[in-house]
């Protein structure tokens, strides 16, 4: 294309080919004339070779010659790599449509029938000059944009490679405090009971009893919910979905959720009786609404009633968990559902732990999604969308 570029700010190189020597001297001497750099060919096989030497921009061909004809020499141009691009015009006596056909099926661009007139011609090899131009500028173009897709890959590639490297390190970190830390913590909190045993009744064990009870809850809750995130992540793909009842299984969550609400002094509403069956697991959509409700509870002040509502539509039913009270910082909420995105205690009742990682991975896995914002007043809303068995039964 370089090349071509700088033959169109200068001169472009056309040859000529014609086995009459009257021709070539007419012809060449008219394109001179009008700015284009003329080189004469007096056969085939010479036009071959000088094009072979310094391909040219273009190609002005007579049909009739002797040796090697026309169509040979177009056919021969097209079945060499270097030169099969450049336009081919024929200028030929020769009127027949059958004749024109045949230059068309030799690769040919246009056919112009002697005798001619120069602007006639001048206006065709000026036309076919832009188009190859155009053709090599589109094809760089693409050669350009090929680049920049094997570049974008290889990056996307490399950072795929960083990304599966860190998921296989936060698996493997889940893990480890999942599994590992249960029996040495289980050592920890032993002794701990029996240090509390032996302290009786008094004003102050009692106290502190009561905070290493909070804190033990917290920890083991934390270390089973490690363990259900690397579960989740581990065998989703391999998950054989069940069609779960969701008025029960959310039942059963807010019954579950009942003695944080107790404690926090928050009232659950009750669960809708009409609400349709889901796709999942009926164990880990428990666990996941149990987490949100907590979630939500967390997030409402004391006398406070949390709101539920939903909504069934096009294949899918959302519950809307409304809590009133306290909302998440602004620059927290893009990153809510990421495991331990939210490290610092945003509520009274501490940090929230894995607890909406966990719920997110499970409805996802499922094929739904989870959403979280605040409320004008202090609250949050917690959208959780699943996906309904109605659609396939229909």
């Amino acid at each position: 294309m370089s090349r071509m570029r700088s033959a169109r700010k200068a001169e472009p190189d056309i040859l000529i080919v014609d086995d009459t020597p009257a021709n070539l001297q007419v012809l060449s001497g008219l394109l001179k004339e009008r700015g284009y750099k003329v080189r004469p060919a007096p056969s085939g096989k010479l036009a071959l070779q000088a094009a072979r030497n310094t391909p040219p921009d273009l190609v002005l061909l007579d049909v009739k010659m002797p040796d090697m004809d026309g169509f040979e020499v177009c056919r021969q141009l097209k079945a060499d790599a270097r030169l099969r691009e450049i336009p081919v015009i024929f200028i030929s006596a020769l009127s027949d449509t059958l004749d024109k056909i045949q230059a068309f099926g030799a690769g040919g661009v246009d056919y112009v029938t002697k005798p001619f007139q120069i602007e006639e011609v001048e206006a065709r090899v000026r036309t076919h000059l832009r188009l190859h131009w155009l053709q090599q500028k589109q094809e760089a173009q693409n050669v350009h944009l090929e680049e920049l897709v094997r570049a974008r890959t290889a990056q996307l590639a490399e950072s795929n490679a960083r990304l599966a490297v860190l998921d296989k390190t936060k698996s493997d970190f889940l893990r480890l405090i999942s599994h590992e830390l249960r029996t040495p913590l289980s050592g920890v909190l032993g002794l701990a009971d029996l240090a509390f045993r032996e302290c009786g009744d008094q004003p102050t064990a009692t106290k502190l009893r009561e905070m290493f009870q909070q804190s033990r809850r917290r920890i083991i809750t934390l270390l089973e919910d490690a363990l259900l995130l690397t579960e989740i992540e581990l065998t989703a793909e391999a998950a054989v979905l069940e069609t779960c009842p969701l008025t029960t299984i959310l039942q059963l969550s807010l019954d579950q959720a009942a003695p944080l609400a107790h404690a926090r002094d928050v009232r659950l509403p009750p669960a809708p009786g009409d609400l349709p069956r889901v796709h999942g697991r009926t164990n880990l959509l428990g666990r996941a609404l149990q987490s949100l409700l907590e979630t939500a509870i967390k997030f409402s002040c004391e006398g406070q009633v949390l709101r539920l509502t939903t909504t069934a539509a096009d294949g899918t039913v959302q519950l809307i968990l409304e809590a009133t009270g306290r909302s998440i910082p602004p620059e927290l909420i893009p990153a809510f559902f990421d495991v331990l995105a939210v490290r610092d205690s945003i509520t009274p009742g501490g940090d929230l732990g894995l607890a909406p990682a966990v719920a997110e991975r499970i409805v996802s896995s499922f094929g739904g999604s989870l959403t979280v914002k605040n409320l004008d007043a202090p609250g949050i809303r917690l959208g959780i969308t699943l996906k309904t068995t109605e659609t396939e039964a229909s």
